[in-house]
């Protein structure tokens, strides 16, 4: 990977670069997402099944585009029974962590008469986007629907694409019913969201769409938002390691690559204090390009967006990170618990050198879907807070907005809403 001295210009070079893979820098698509999402807004399940017909090959109905029960047991024929454990101690991990988040309502009441509070509710219908071929992860359908179900949503849908002859790729159908969704529909790419957002004749409305996707799926979630709440909008994946010299250079370059490997935009950077790491590093990456299967993918990855910063000093470096604001955030320090302490923004931190980051991906439990494009300044990782939402809870007695009525209406007249004021006045009058 290119080697630089960290600099103000070079993160600023950097920081550019990184923004030009965001879903927002393609605006040559928006009109073709658009003319989709208008279609299936106006047709339906017409409109739906046309273009599953012209970029699937699949000939879907209204009598097939569901999902059978018969269809998810043919698929676990399909899936190695090892995989399929595996995918239940995922599960098992993922629900536990996302468990920790839930929040529930509640109320305070003051001597005055004054009740606050707030009331916490799933929301109705969570629509879950998988994609398929080349991108089918079955880690990715868990890590969406976990936190639905911990939310206690009430029915959970999942679109996804199918090949020519109507089949879902089976590893996605075994993970999506070990996770507990409800409805699996045969649809992918922009017409999914498009059909989910409004809902059609087959498909219902969702209140909330999650889930990854290409370009077409970013932007038609982009485009939806209003009609329905959606999770984020994704950008390639994304990779950095902050490292002094004790870090392993072997477990470092390991771990930049297992992010390079998802595709030719997804960016692995190195900040370190050290030289030496840092030419270590580079040795054992030219290593591992010789014997991995994607290195074709992980080279053009890394000449795209692979970088190895080299910083004066560690306060340097974080502000780097913090500057830069990774998805992934891997601390190879002599303390990174203190390291920590420093970091503003990352979307997840892994700490440590046996920290790597594919059991964020997998097994440890947090969710793997998480900010990019440097959103980790005002985003957080998917969960339970996201199928959910808050009701605001106000009681006042007779006294209690008596003694404050005046000040009601102060505020109310002073902003020239004068039906706002008059709404605390008639209850003053009557009670004088």
């Amino acid at each position: 990977m290119r080697k630089v001295k960290l600099t103000a210009q070079t993160k600023k070079n950097i920081l550019q670069d990184l923004l030009k893979r965001s879903p927002n820098q393609y605006p040559e698509y928006e009109a073709t997402v658009k003319e989709i999402l208008d279609n299936v807004r106006t047709n339906g399940d017409k409109a739906v099944f046309d273009y599953t017909k012209k970029f699937d090959k699949a000939d879907i109905n209204a009598g097939n585009v569901k999902v059978t029960d018969a269809e998810i047991e043919e698929a676990y024929k399909k899936v190695d029974p090892k995989v399929v454990e595996v995918i239940k101690v995922a599960i098992k991990n993922v629900t536990a962590y996302h468990e920790l988040q839930k929040k529930t309502s509640w109320i305070t009441t003051e001597d005055n008469g004054v009740i606050l509070g707030q009331k916490v509710t799933p929301i109705g219908v969570a629509g879950i986007y998988v994609p398929g071929g080349k991108a089918a992860y079955p880690s990715s359908v868990v890590m969406n629907i976990v936190p639905a179900k911990v939310a206690g949503v009430k029915k959970i849908i999942m679109c996804t694409p199918c090949n020519a002859e109507g089949v879902v790729y089976e590893g996605t159908l075994v993970a999506a019913h070990e996770a507990g969704v409800d409805e699996i529909y045969k649809v992918g790419g922009a017409q999914a969201i498009g059909a989910m957002a409004f809902g059609t004749e087959s498909i219902p409305k969702a209140d909330k769409i999650a889930g990854p996707g290409n370009i077409y799926v970013a932007l038609a979630k982009k485009a939806v938002f209003g009609y329905v709440s959606i999770d984020s909008i994704a950008g390639p994946s994304e990779v950095m390691c902050l490292a002094d010299e004790s870090a392993n250079p072997r477990y470092v370059a390991a771990d930049l690559l297992s992010q390079a490997e998802h595709d030719q935009l997804a960016s692995c950077i190195l900040v370190t204090t050290s030289e030496e790491l840092a030419d270590k590093v580079n040795e054992e990456i030219e290593g591992f390009l010789k014997v991995l299967e994607r290195r074709e993918i992980i080279q053009k990855s890394i000449d795209n967006y692979g970088y190895i910063l080299v910083a004066d000093n560690m306060d340097e470096g974080i502000d780097a990170v913090n500057d830069i604001a990774p998805e992934h955030l891997e601390l190879a320090t002599k303390n990174p618990f203190e390291t920590m302490t420093k970091i503003k923004n990352a979307g997840a931190m892994f700490l440590g050198e046996y920290a790597s980051e594919p059991l964020g991906d997998y097994l440890a439990g947090p969710n793997h879907v998480l900010p990019t494009n440097g959103t980790a300044k005002f985003f957080s990782p998917l969960s339970v807070d996201d199928f959910v939402k808050k009701s605001s809870i106000i009681y006042y007695s007779k006294e209690a907005l008596l003694a404050t009525a005046d000040d009601v209406i102060t505020f109310a007249n002073a902003e020239g809403l004068t039906a706002h004021a008059n709404a605390i006045r008639v209850r003053k009058e009557d009670n004088q």
